[in-house]
């Protein structure tokens, strides 16, 4: 068993997109416009999907805005150079929320940023993605 997909709802497919390939470096693996249901999915990873984690954004033709719920928390990205990362983000009108630099409590470097709908990334420099 393994993890496939997370779903993120979005209110801005397009803004999403944009920051997912541009800021996060993943590429779009499927769409699938869904006009009966009013909604479009888009599979965006790292290499190819379904062999990668993914993440899956969905736009509700219908919906303007979501409510964040306080049971998720964030979803976690490998990268090389957090700070590099961060400033990619920066670059695509991203937000970061939590510089790069060591954990309170450890060595690992980690950074926090938000897409356009606010949901939070964390980074973690690959060298210390399983300490």
């Amino acid at each position: 068993m393994r993890i496939l997909h997370a779903m993120l709802r979005v209110t801005d497919l397009d803004a999403a997109l944009h920051f997912y390939e541009h800021a996060l470096g993943m590429t779009p693996q499927r769409r699938h416009d869904y006009p009966d249901a009013r909604f479009t999915r888009v599979v965006v990873a790292h290499g190819a999907a379904p062999a990668q984690a993914a993440i899956e954004l969905t736009h509700n033709w219908d919906r303007h805005g979501y409510t964040h719920g306080d049971a998720f928390g964030y979803l976690a990205l490998a990268v090389d150079d957090a700070a590099a990362v961060c400033a990619k983000v920066r670059a695509h009108g991203g937000t970061v929320t939590r510089e790069a630099g060591p954990m309170k409590h450890g060595n690992n470097v980690i950074a926090f940023v938000q897409d356009p709908d606010g949901y939070r990334i964390e980074l973690i420099e690959e060298s210390a993605c399983y300490d």
